[in-house]
């Protein structure tokens, strides 16, 4: 029988203070029971010889410190695992919102995983098509690889992150492909916006989906992506599969994370932010990979909006450090009408080169990529000049480039949020908006290659 203690000295915003307590460890789950009965999650965040501090889960209204009991588990917190959890909506702590039966675990896991060994690790190496081409033409996601994509207010990463979790699938092979999405702070209309988006398309029997909402407790933000992390863990190394996870949005996460560290009154770090958020966005994005002998693997998606747009600021750019590149959403581009407005020169996935190809997509695919890329950068150079010094300072072969840029925006970035493009179809396009440019100018693609597909 676990014992119970009536000695809560102090209730600070989501943290309280238990005095006297015994063999009490850190990370420790509780519940408190309040003097009507009702009781509320709760979890140890420091243990100080005999008072231990305590982290709410649910509000702290109404906890009467004379009254109110807290008894403690010995556990860590668990997630109980199924196979039965794809096609099911959750809370952020894990528990079903959508009106269907409790989940029969197979087994219950520690939140916090276990480390990976380095090791074990498999490189990532094998093509994820999106069916975005700004994405896989241009900045490729490989299986087991994080790319985040850094957002800013109002931009629309939603309907972005919701394209992918329906259209992406690994090339080639009949493997079982998952997608976990854990939302983090976002309104009811968004979260709806998801379901729907997922249930029309018939990709939510494959999805898990974990919904924190923006009035749920900052405490429970920071326990739903380890919920998610341990639903995709279970997924890719027990059951084979390929996850994909989207967390959206990260900065609601990083803000939860102040919120409490400032309510322990700990010495803040740039922006307010804790010293410790590196040491803790790294414990969330190193879960994903691919472990040697295992088929399973977890690629990784976050999304985070970028206060002011500013990508210095110490979210993204802790997030860029752990990350193996960025996707880009630009404010210019939108205004424009690009949908989705991905700025693709700023934008890098680090390991695009070990996932294209002959044998994965295509082999002029790399040739190509080069070859957009630099007359895109030429192409927005011209424009500025163009907006300096007007039209008649330019060259033909700028105005060409000026012409390639627009045409390349419209007819390659901007794709729409329903269209799902095969890396055949992109790569075809890519070939289209080349034409515009003379055979001399395209030198990073081989003659072979310009014999093959330009003349084409």
């Amino acid at each position: 029988m676990p014992k119970e203690y009536r000695t809560i000295q102090e209730v600070s915003g989501p943290l309280m203070i238990v005095r006297d307590v015994e063999n009490v460890t850190y990370n420790e789950l509780g519940e408190i029971e309040l003097a009507n009965g009702e009781t509320r999650r709760c979890r140890v965040l420091e243990v100080d010889g005999t008072n231990a501090v305590v982290q709410l889960f649910e509000s702290s209204t109404g906890i009467n410190l004379e009254e109110s009991k807290v008894r403690f588990s010995g556990r860590q917190m668990e997630l109980g695992v199924s196979e039965d959890m794809l096609g099911r909506v959750f809370d952020g702590l894990g528990r079903p919102i959508d009106g269907g039966p409790e989940i029969i675990p197979d087994k219950r896991l520690d939140v916090n995983g276990a480390p990976m060994n380095p090791a074990a690790r498999a490189f990532p190496a094998e093509f994820i098509q999106t069916g975005i081409s700004a994405i896989d033409g241009l900045n490729t996601l490989v299986r087991g690889q994080k790319l985040p994509i850094f957002s800013a207010s109002g931009l629309p990463h939603m309907n972005l992150a919701a394209q992918i979790a329906r259209q992406a699938k690994v090339l080639g092979k009949d493997e079982n492909f998952a997608v976990v999405f854990a939302a983090l702070g976002i309104t009811f209309e968004e979260s709806n916006y998801f379901v729907e988006s997922f249930r029309e398309s018939g990709a939510l029997d494959r999805t898990v989906m974990f919904s924190n909402l923006a009035n749920d407790p900052a405490v429970e933000r920071i326990a739903t992506p380890k919920m998610a992390l341990t639903a995709a863990e279970y997924l890719a190394f027990e059951k084979d599969m390929h996850v994909l996870v989207i967390l959206t949005d990260i900065t609601n996460y990083a803000d939860a994370l102040r919120e409490v560290s400032a309510a322990r009154k700990e010495v803040p770090g740039r922006r307010g932010y804790p010293g410790y958020l590196y040491t803790d966005l790294a414990t969330m994005y190193e879960r994903a990979g691919r472990q040697l002998g295992k088929t399973g693997s977890i690629t990784m998606i976050p999304i985070l909006t970028m206060p002011e747009d500013d990508k210095t600021h110490p979210i993204p750019d802790l997030t860029g450090y752990i990350t193996e590149g960025q996707i880009i959403l630009s404010r210019d581009l939108y205004r424009k009408g690009l949908q989705p407005p991905v700025d693709v020169l700023p934008s890098l996935s680090r390991l695009k080169d070990k996932g294209i190809g002959e044998g994965k997509t295509r082999k002029d695919h790399k040739n190509t990529m080069n070859q957009l890329f630099a007359a895109y950068s030429r192409g927005k150079d011209a424009k500025e000049l163009m907006t300096i010094l007007g039209e008649a300072a330019l060259t033909d072969i700028d105005l060409l480039y000026a012409k390639f840029a627009d045409e390349f925006e419209k007819k390659y970035v901007s794709q729409g949020y329903d269209n799902d493009r095969s890396i055949e179809e992109t790569l075809d396009i890519g070939w289209e908006l080349l034409r515009l440019l003379p055979r001399s100018e395209l030198k990073r693609i081989s003659d072979k290659l310009l014999d093959e597909y330009y003349d084409a």
